[in-house]
């Protein structure tokens, strides 16, 4: 099962955002990844989730490299014998929901090296946010179908620092959509890692060091990863009328999260 993205899944027409690179589009269970072959990590993935049907399945799944595009992505190498994660960009658990077995297969699929970008290993509040974050807003969608669509990648920065022939990506970028009561909403997210990443005599990871996590304007976003966010940008919940101002807003905590 290979359905991938589905641009009509919140009863709103969605389309894929674009990046500015060429990419190689791979399709998984209700996901999709946009490769990019030169930095060898996801350019953008995005989700479809059905927050009404979600199944709490085992984890299964091995990490594995995708024979489609074997030279385009990395795999690992870059995570053997240091602090690095492969950190899930479409997380384990939103693709896993309908039958048990679609959401089984869908939640092996995520376990794909196309999926994965390099984190600082260990958990404190600021990641455990992040990783919480489409919980938190189909939570918020609760009073329509709780229905999400999530945008997920690492910001491929040129600046980014060089380790194992590859450039670890010190910043992760999400936007989060639903449909609200008037239609389209969306909100981003950033999160960073640059405080924690020292690649200069070998690799090293602070420690005691905080990711930190940010609500930024989409249109932010989308400049800083050289992406085409289409109909995104304009629904930001933080350029709706009456919403507080724009610019990054450093987030401790779900109450701190504009929706």
């Amino acid at each position: 099962m290979s359905d991938g993205y589905d641009p009509d899944f919140l009863g709103i027409p969605l389309r894929l955002p674009s990046p500015e690179v060429e990419t190689i589009r791979l399709d998984y269970p209700r996901f999709s990844v946009l490769l990019d072959p030169v930095r060898r990590f996801a350019a953008l993935t995005a989700v479809v989730i059905d927050g009404a049907t979600l199944r709490d399945v085992p984890r299964s799944g091995e990490w594995r490299l995708d024979p489609r595009a074997p030279e385009s992505q990395a795999g690992p190498d870059v995570y053997s014998r240091n602090d690095l994660d492969r950190g899930h960009l479409v997380r384990r658990r939103d693709p896993g929901w309908g039958t048990v077995s679609e959401a089984r297969d869908a939640t092996a699929a995520t376990f794909f090296y196309t999926n994965a970008a390099p984190q600082a290993a260990g958990f404190n509040q600021s990641k455990e946010l992040w990783l919480g974050l489409e919980d938190h807003v189909l939570a918020y969608a609760d009073s329509t179908d709780q229905r999400l669509a999530v945008f997920t990648a690492p910001v491929l920065d040129d600046a980014d620092p060089p380790y194992r022939g590859i450039r670890v990506p010190l910043r992760f970028w999400k936007v989060a959509a639903w449909r609200s009561p008037e239609g389209l909403a969306a909100a981003g997210f950033v999160l960073d890692q640059t405080a924690l990443v020292d690649t200069r005599e070998g690799l090293t990871v602070a420690p005691l060091g905080a990711f930190r996590t940010f609500q930024v304007p989409i249109r932010e976003i989308a400049a800083e990863a050289r992406i085409d966010m289409g109909d995104l940008a304009g629904a930001d919940v933080l350029a709706r009328a009456g919403a507080r101002a724009t610019g990054a807003r450093e987030v401790g905590a779900p109450s701190d999260i504009v929706l």
